[in-house]
């Protein structure tokens, strides 16, 4: 027994060395292991490190031109654009009051005017620009010419005409003219119901206002502007932003967009980009609003009884949108508004409508137009002497057809000879005047 007692404890002492030895072994392999582990993590995590650090040396090699481009584009070239502008607009100035002072007061005077060639030369008809052009334009450099249907023969007449015109004017006056027509579209055409002229007629304005898609009025605009700039025209008279509120209005009907203001501020918008971006001056007409009257004013007086509230709720909304849409001019009917006003003037000869209302409260900066003071509104009361001398200090920029051209502009020097019309006030009309020509 106490040999076999003395075997199990060698046993045990055995397998206890054996245990002990593997214990040990395993604990080395494990440490082993970790060692391993630890070098691959270290070595990996050098490896992406160094990455990283590529990455960044990569980056930091194209980042200085992307900065510089964002520098340049947030910093640099705003700066760069401020002075071009600035340099522009000042050049832009220099240019305007050197034209200006280099005038006299006659030149000033027939500036402001827009005459028929008819009417600046005498004759009948005038569908070429020859002597008697040339020697009337010597006389009075006017501001512009306004073209008929009787005027515009063809394309190549009419391109000819045009250029041989605008020759004349900037070796008189160092000054385009205003070459205008009223292409309203639909009843109110020059050229696109003339055969001789290869164009598509749009149609009346109120047909596009019944689609009640402002897009068909932008293409309009532009379509009409294209062919207009084609045959060497500037302005048109265009287009009608009155409302209709007068169904029976006998001049206006089919001509305006429709009897919604809204809409028709929306199509009056669309109108003056499309034909801007043609290149061609819109006139938004006829303020402050020809849509409610009951007569013709071409024939004799043209009254509305619309209140100053319902036209600012009305009338002006699609004049408003007009002007936003960058219209440079707006033409000034004649129509008296007895409940806007007590001067018992037709709008175009009155201050509160073109001073005070189109002006201040409309904030209008651009050139207002009268309408054809050869009109019955007008000539039944007023000589071209009298009425140029009321338009001007109404606030007028340019007068549009006077029946008598060398009267209107003598009404104009005597005034501001005399002191009646104050000198900056036709400084500023020939001012806009020449800024806009030079932008042509």
């Amino acid at each position: 027994s106490m040999m076999l007692r003395a075997n199990e404890r060698n046993m045990k002492k055995t397998t206890t060395g054996v245990l002990k030895r593997a214990g040990r072994l395993l604990l080395y392999l494990l440490l082993a292991l970790l060692v391993i582990t630890a070098l691959w993590v270290f070595s990996q995590s050098r490896l992406i490190l160094r990455e990283r650090q590529e990455c960044q040396l990569t980056g930091a090699a194209e980042a200085p031109s992307e900065q510089a481009i964002i520098m340049q584009t947030e910093q640099t070239e705003p700066d760069q654009q401020n002075e071009y502008a600035s340099s522009n607009s000042a050049e832009m100035t220099d240019r305007v009051e050197a034209l200006l002072n280099s005038m006299t007061l006659e030149e000033k005077a027939a500036q402001v005017i827009i005459t028929t060639p008819e009417g600046l030369t005498g004759y009948g008809q005038v569908t070429a620009a020859g002597e008697a052009s040339h020697e009337a334009i010597n006389t009075h450099p006017v501001g512009g010419l306004i073209y008929f249907e009787s005027n515009l023969i063809n394309p190549s007449q009419t391109v000819d005409m045009i250029q041989t015109l605008q020759q004349y004017s900037r070796e008189r006056i160092r000054l385009p003219l205003f070459i205008c027509v009223d292409e309203e579209g639909g009843s109110v055409t020059r050229i696109a119901q003339n055969d001789n002229f290869d164009v598509t007629d749009v149609g009346d304005m109120y047909y596009l206002g019944l689609t009640g898609d402002a897009a068909q009025a932008r293409e309009a605009g532009a379509y009409i502007g294209s062919y207009l700039t084609e045959l060497g025209i500037n302005v048109n008279f265009a287009p009608v932003a009155d409302v209709l509120t007068n169904p029976d209005n006998p001049v206006i009907r089919t001509r305006s967009f429709g009897s919604s203001a809204i809409m028709d501020a929306s199509m009056t918008a669309a109108f003056v980009e499309g034909a801007g971006s043609s290149g061609i001056i819109s006139c938004l007409k006829h303020f402050p609003g020809h849509g409610d009257t009951g007569t013709d004013s071409h024939t004799g007086a043209a009254t509305t009884y619309r209140t100053l509230e319902e036209m600012r709720q009305c009338e002006w909304i699609p004049f408003l949108a007009g002007i936003e849409a960058g219209c440079p001019m707006v033409m000034v009917g004649h129509i008296d508004t007895p409940a806007l006003t007590d001067d018992g003037l037709p709008s175009s000869l009155s201050t509160a409508v073109i001073t005070d209302m189109l002006k201040g409260e409309l904030g209008f900066e651009g050139l207002v137009v009268t309408d054809a003071l050869n009109m019955g509104a007008i000539t039944n009361r007023y000589s071209s002497y009298q009425a140029a001398r009321m338009a001007i200090n109404a606030g007028a920029d340019i007068l549009l057809m006077p029946t008598d051209l060398s009267g209107a502009i003598a009404g104009i020097v005597d005034g501001v000879n005399e002191g009646t019309i104050p000198a900056e006030r036709l400084d500023d009309a020939v001012r806009k005047i020449v800024t806009l020509k030079l932008q042509l």
